[in-house]
């Protein structure tokens, strides 16, 4: 009994809050989080950190979908390159290594995501998404500043109203998850740091 103890006394905690046990979440947040484990095979810190509180969870994750699932113009990868550039930004230790992971399995590409998080101006990158990165990093630090030629030059890539819109949102909506995940010192799994580092065949 005092090594079980002792090793969960010395096991680094995933959140600054304690995270409910899931059992006492509501059926449908359990079900969510159980269907990630199901296809991730662990459950991402994250979840279990917002299911704390219920209706935020609900509410966080509906406009994650709305946001990451949705077909458009912008690629998955293109919108998980959003959210890793802003994150690292943002100095977020958990969406860039989360993201990072996610992003490196979309784009099939085991370097991607550490180019795009240090710098993405140094990336190996198309002309497009890095138009894309300029805008979205310009969302994330200096939103007053967006004006008509921000616009101009998305398009000038071949960005419609549509995919400027999802690039705002995206990048606004990780600046709340960004400060919420520093402040709350949600820990990234382990898990994520090996995910698509090895380059598909």
């Amino acid at each position: 009994m005092r090594t079980r103890a002792l090793k969960r006394a010395t096991e680094p905690s995933i959140s600054r809050f304690s995270a409910p046990d899931l059992a006492d979440v509501p059926k449908d947040v359990r079900e969510r989080i159980e269907a990630v484990q199901e296809k991730s095979g662990f459950v991402p810190n994250v979840f279990l950190a917002l299911a704390r509180r219920p209706d935020e969870f609900r509410a966080f994750f509906a406009y994650h979908d709305a946001l990451m699932e949705k077909p458009g113009g912008l690629s998955k990868a293109e919108r998980e390159m959003i959210v890793v550039a802003t994150s690292g930004l943002n100095n977020c230790h958990y969406c860039v290594v989360a993201h990072g992971a996610i992003l490196r399995i979309r784009a099939k590409n085991p370097i991607i995501a550490d180019q795009v998080a240090i710098n993405y101006r140094k990336a190996d990158l198309t002309p497009r998404q890095r138009a894309m990165l300029d805008f979205a990093l310009k969302v994330a630090a200096r939103s007053q500043e967006i004006d008509e030629t921000d616009y101009a030059a998305l398009s000038a890539r071949g960005f419609t109203e549509d995919d400027a819109w999802d690039i705002a949102a995206i990048a606004a909506f990780y600046a709340m998850s960004n400060r919420l995940a520093n402040a709350f010192a949600i820990r990234p799994n382990d898990e994520f740091y090996a995910m698509g580092r090895e380059p598909r065949r």
